[in-house]
């Protein structure tokens, strides 16, 4: 999902605030140098001058024109930097640095997003993911297989794996992903892996627990209050490129809750926008909790990834007790 309009305009509205900041710096140094050096603004308005006669002898057709256009106005440069040094100024006084060199603060340069706007950009889908903070430790570069053994590291290698494949091809294949196994194995760790590496190249993900889904569900669908608010959050729901769905089955289920996650599940399915599913509930437990579709689309239509083995945080705060 590209940014919306609003979002896109808020990036632009930062951009034309450095400008402004830059233009008020600007002012503000030059009736610095004209109270102090009564000369230099003579040396300006020479310069416009310059350019204006030397601009009609280009058009006349006269062959020095253009060099001795750029001779003059390096002669002309160079006395107002000598002047403002003279006073006490740095030659380059009256140009103020700009936050980005590359596009001058445009965020555009040859037509083409700056890195500087891309950085905002996924400054900005971080902040509408909602787990920006949980993802200083869910992601590739705290990956760890040590605290699994046997058939269970087995599981997490292979889990890995598919977590790869499945970004590498994100842009050209569709698919689904959907963890379940025993608490502490890795789901929620693996899904944060996803969400950041997808994150850091554009895409707009969203996260959220069972709870919280089906809160905001049930609030777009009976509360009259902040509608308008819970509207764009629902429409998110259904337009990002991908949402995560942690800890399935915490939830209240219910008859409502049921038929919420298969439309919303269908729905995506149908615009081919990817969910990673999370829970910690067997495939049993899914299929008695849930509706037969519900099953049915998640085994057909979803990678599955089973994790086992003991609790990774409980074995993380005991040796945390034992330094």
């Amino acid at each position: 999902m590209p940014l919306t309009n609003a979002q896109y305009d808020q990036i632009l509205h930062q951009y034309e605030e450095r400008q402004r900041i830059r233009r008020r710096e600007l002012e503000s140094r030059r009736e610095c140098v004209y109270s102090s050096i009564p000369g230099y603004r003579g040396l300006e308005d020479e310069t416009a001058s310059l350019s204006v006669s030397q601009g009609k002898k280009l058009l006349s057709g006269e062959d020095n024109a253009l060099q001795d256009l750029h001779n003059a106005l390096a002669d002309l440069r160079a006395k107002r930097e000598r002047l403002l040094l003279e006073a006490g100024f740095p030659a380059d006084y009256l140009s103020p640095p700009f936050v980005c060199a590359n596009c001058q603060d445009t965020g555009y340069r040859d037509g083409i997003k700056c890195h500087c706007f891309r950085r905002a950009e996924i400054s900005l889908l971080y902040e509408q993911s909602g787990i920006a903070e949980m993802l200083q430790n869910n992601n590739f570069s705290h990956l760890s297989y040590e605290y699994h053994t046997g058939e269970d590291r087995a599981h997490f290698e292979k889990a890995v794996e598919t977590c790869k494949d499945f970004i590498k091809n994100f842009d050209s294949d569709y698919h689904n992903l959907f963890f379940y196994g025993t608490v502490g194995t890795g789901k929620s760790f693996l899904s944060g892996c996803v969400a950041k590496e997808l994150i850091d190249t554009g895409h707009a993900v969203i996260y959220f627990s069972a709870t919280g889904l089906f809160d905001l569900l049930s609030a777009a669908a009976f509360d009259s209050k902040n509608r308008e608010e819970r509207r764009n959050a629902y429409a998110d729901l259904y337009q990002c490129d991908l949402l995560i769905i942690d800890d399935l089955g915490t939830e209240l289920t219910n008859q409502f809750t049921a038929s919420q996650l298969f439309s919303l599940l269908n729905e995506r399915a149908l615009g081919k926008k990817a969910v990673i599913i999370s829970t910690n509930l067997s495939l049993r437990e899914l299929q008695d909790r849930y509706s037969d579709r519900i099953f049915s689309r998640i085994t057909s239509n979803f990678m599955v990834c089973k994790l086992t083995g003991p609790d990774i945080r409980m074995y993380q705060k005991r040796q945390q007790s034992r330094k």
